[in-house]
């Protein structure tokens, strides 16, 4: 039976009573002609506050002629994002993971409440990526999500650079290592237009992994966010977005428990961020399949990384895309055996088909061949011990150290941690941990690239490791182990440390531990007080209370 591409509008706008709703829309220069043609959602998180999603207005425009050349009434939305990178070390930070939630809330109100037949959201930084899937899998209606692009590198002393440079050079500064003019010169070249963070750090691992899991376009999410061809990836989502509708394919039709395990492949390919871990818990409980911390372990360790990309490599987001993009990176993938070739995509055609035509800039190595692959084992690793019974998450994408023991750092908050770097008071071999900055405790696990750029910035990176119930960024490089489960709020090990204590990371063991006995550590949990919480009212108290532990993908419901 065909799809009817009016399937939720008619019981909005049709018949003599819906006119009052009728009458409201022509308010606002709709006509009656309009009305009787789908109705597609394009929902984005433009904000005037940063770079990320800056061009999303114009590109929403875009969008929404394709929308119309294709037989549908596009109507925008607008929701909310938080910039990570602006926010980052300061208590504006635990907003930026309690956003991820509120924004696939608000998509998924919106379109229960107008009666959408379809939608497309645009999105750009961080927690707006993992938050379209969400929503679209939520909705369960004909969709599919579209990434506004990145950022272009900064040009700094004839060499490319990206807010990465920034964080660490603010710990170069500490050091003595730069001045003053010099950091005011790094600061002013790294961002120098719109577009989301430059390397793949997390706007762009999960711009990557959304094409892998089936639900944006292939090759979209490659042209860079100033590049003149994202206007006709816009108007060909709008639409792309007309024909998924007719058919009536649906986001649940597309993710499936494989197609979870390619958006897990590709991001450890490419030593992506460790927030995918996080991101792709959440979906998957979205989706209802199964997914488990350990997952993301096996399909790593099978997954060769071959994507020389920053931080862990030498390449930015757009060299990427001029390689190739996403569709030689599946190639190769594909070819080596690595990756599930006939999952669906939103276009109507598998991965395989969607690959198979694949273009490669001759004599590039930003995408390398599985052969010469720069390691054999993708960059996510999750370690357990007893320091994280739940697990942690690793990312060794560079040539990270696999081992590392020393005496414990503790600091109860961020900016504790970060004043204790820029004073100079962390020693090389120490185990520097920041904790109460989990889901529940922070509340909103705040990223720690702050602390973590500083450390490299005074050359710290390789003689120190750093573990937190927080999470990093994907700017952040070194051996730092991030989402410490159970986290310390709620009386996970982690809350038992004191100073001193040594502290052993194994990566090739997988542990986490520290030197104490299991009598020891009950004893002092025993005696242990919980702090009283830091929000007592208002969205963060919500967050909270209803939150899941970060094993788990910190999610609500």
């Amino acid at each position: 039976m065909p799809f009817d591409p009016r399937h939720r509008s008619h019981t909005l706008v049709d018949g003599p009573g819906r006119a009052p709703a009728r009458s409201y829309f022509k308010s606002i220069g709709l006509t009656s002609d309009d009305l009787r043609k789908p109705l597609v959602m394009v929902a984005h998180e433009w904000i005037g506050t940063m770079p990320c999603n800056f061009s999303q207005r114009a590109l929403a425009q875009q969008v929404m002629a394709g929308i119309r050349a294709a037989g549908g009434t596009p109507m925008e939305v607008n929701t909310i994002s938080i910039s990570d990178g602006i926010s980052m070390g300061t208590e504006g930070m635990k907003a930026s993971l309690i956003s991820r939630e509120v924004i696939t809330d608000s998509i998924e109100l919106c379109g229960v409440g107008y009666s959408f037949d379809a939608v497309v959201i645009i999105v750009g930084c961080d927690k707006t990526i993992p938050a379209a899937s969400m929503a679209l899998l939520r909705l369960n209606i004909p969709g599919l999500v579209l990434y506004s692009g990145s950022i272009a590198p900064g040009r700094y002393e004839g060499h490319d650079i990206t807010i990465q440079d920034v964080f660490e050079g603010v710990g170069q500064h500490a050091a003595g290592s730069i001045g003053d003019a010099q950091l005011a010169a790094i600061e002013d070249a790294a961002c120098p237009g719109a577009g989301a963070c430059g390397a793949q750090y997390t706007a762009n691992t999960m711009a990557i992994v959304t094409e892998f899991i089936g639900l944006s376009p292939f090759g979209s999410a490659s042209p860079g966010a100033t590049d003149p061809r994202k206007d006709d990836v816009g108007r060909r989502a709008g639409e792309l977005v007309m024909d998924v509708l007719h058919r009536g394919q649906l986001p649940r039709d597309i993710v499936d428990r494989r197609a979870i395990e390619n958006g897990i492949i590709a991001a450890a390919s490419t030593g992506g961020s460790t927030n995918v871990v996080l991101h792709l818990l959440a979906i998957a409980h979205e989706a209802g399949i199964p997914l488990d911390i350990d997952d993301f372990d096996k399909i790593s360790e099978q997954t060769p990384l071959i994507g020389d990309l920053r931080p862990g490599g030498r390449y930015v987001a757009l060299d990427m895309d001029r390689a190739g993009g996403t569709p030689l990176l599946a190639k190769r993938l594909l070819e080596a055996g690595k990756l599930h070739g006939d999952t669906m995509t939103v276009t109507g055609r598998t991965i395989a088909e969607e690959c198979a035509n694949a273009a490669e800039e001759p004599g590039q190595d930003v995408i390398l061949p599985v052969e010469k692959a720069l390691k054999a084992t993708g960059g996510l690793v999750i370690l357990k011990g007893n320091l994280a019974p739940a697990g942690c998450v690793v990312k060794v994408a560079g040539h990270e150290r696999m081992q590392h023991r020393g005496p414990a750092r503790v600091f109860d908050r961020e900016e504790d941690a970060f004043q204790a770097v820029t004073d100079r008071r962390i020693n090389p071999g120490d185990v520097v941990v920041i904790r109460y900055e989990g889901p529940k405790g922070g509340p909103g696990m705040r990223e720690m690239l702050g602390v973590t750029a500083a450390l490299v910035g005074e050359g710290l990176g390789e003689s120190v490791a750093l573990l937190t119930d927080g999470r990093f960024s994907g700017a952040t490089r070194g051996l730092m182990a991030g989402h410490v489960a159970p986290e310390a709020f709620v009386g996970g090990p982690i809350a038992a440390l004191r100073e001193g204590d040594i502290v052993s990371l194994d990566i090739e063991a997988r542990r986490l531990d520290v030197e104490l006995s299991d009598d020891e550590i009950r004893a002092r949990l025993a005696a242990w007080t919980p702090p009283a919480p830091r929000y007592t009212s208002g969205v963060f108290a919500k967050y909270a209370r209803d939150v899941s532990g970060a094993e788990r993908g910190a999610v609500t419901i």
